[in-house]
């Protein structure tokens, strides 16, 4: 597999197509390892079961406009083990459907899961050419990497090499950028602040909310550190000047003196104020309403204790009498 592509062409993957592959992936793996009853059967001799991470398949559709190719939704596709080949007449009904509700959509390659491209591969790969020349293959790594800044996710093209005099096809690692529209912006993060199955606690929302916070700020310093590091390389001299990337941080530099103003610090100020109200209004009507519950928990039991003891009263003067 070689390093890099050589066909000039620009990828645009849209977040769509991303969280369907995750997904497929998450439905198909909670169905081949459901989770276990009991916990004296989760470990065997004292080991816990590994549990076996399934590889899906699905194809990409989009547009290629000139040599930018877009990518904007997917589908799944069936996948026979036993003859390591992609259920054909599937294939070919799901791509009627698509075509009757996406007319300008074309399929474009196809999807899996793995930590790298394999050699089986290839063989899906070739497969798919008579309905794409030239396909593309995105490859999702579901394995969690807490260390891993990128997304998962990498797009090969296929290019024909000469290995030991034998013309092959082999995949090469192609860039993309990720594109978005507001619908897409919108249902990504709707999705990203769903609610855990439980419901989850106050505290547990509000700690997964500092944390996205926190990572994008960790981001954030993290690229401003390479751009200051370009910036002083190239100072010096060490990295030859490029005019557009100088022209592109002055314009960003130029923003800074509006965000320092005094109407800025005001509006800010004021802003934060209102907030904190709020923050503090709603933590005086939490605490309102779970003294009120106290206090009709406290006024419920005295009443039933003075009950009682009139009760008891009474049974007492009528076996008197």
């Amino acid at each position: 597999m070689a390093s890099s592509s050589s066909s000039g062409l620009t990828f645009k993957l849209h977040p769509l197509v991303i969280v369907n592959i995750s997904d497929h992936y998450t439905r198909v793996k909670s169905q081949m390892n459901p989770p276990l009853v009991s916990s004296t059967s989760a470990t065997v001799n004292g080991v816990e079961p590994q549990q076996q991470a399934p590889r899906i398949y699905g194809c990409v559709v989009g547009v290629q406009r000139g040599r930018t190719v877009e990518i904007f939704n997917s589908f799944e596709l069936l996948y026979d083990p036993s003859t390591h080949s992609l259920d054909r007449p599937f294939l070919e009904k799901k791509q009627e459907l698509y075509k009757k509700v996406f007319p300008h959509f074309y399929i474009l390659g196809w999807y899996s899961t793995g930590s790298d491209a394999q050699e089986s591969d290839m063989h899906i790969h070739k497969a798919l050419m008579d309905i794409n020349e030239s396909p593309l293959y995105v490859l999702l790594n579901p394995t969690i990497n807490p260390a891993q800044k990128d997304l998962p996710v990498t797009i090969y093209e296929s290019e024909l090499h000469v290995i030991d005099g034998i013309p092959q096809l082999i995949f090469v690692r192609s860039s993309y950028t990720i594109e978005t529209v507001e619908a897409e912006r919108i249902s990504v993060d709707h999705v990203a602040h769903l609610k855990p199955s439980d419901g989850g606690s106050a505290a547990t929302q509000l700690a997964a909310h500092l944390t996205g916070i926190h990572s994008a700020i960790k981001m954030l310093n993290s690229r401003i550190s390479v751009l200051h590091h370009y910036l002083v390389g190239m100072q010096k001299g060490d990295i030859p000047c490029e005019n557009s990337l100088l022209r592109q941080v002055s314009s960003l530099l130029r923003r800074l003196p509006a965000i320092e103003s005094e109407k800025f610090q005001d509006d800010f100020l004021m802003e934060y104020n209102d907030t904190m109200l709020v923050t503090y209004l709603a933590m005086f009507t939490n605490c309102s309403g779970t003294m009120n519950e106290l206090v009709d928990k406290f006024n419920t039991a005295y009443d039933r204790h003075s009950r009682r003891g009139w009760t008891d009263c009474f049974h007492l003067n009528t076996v008197i009498v």
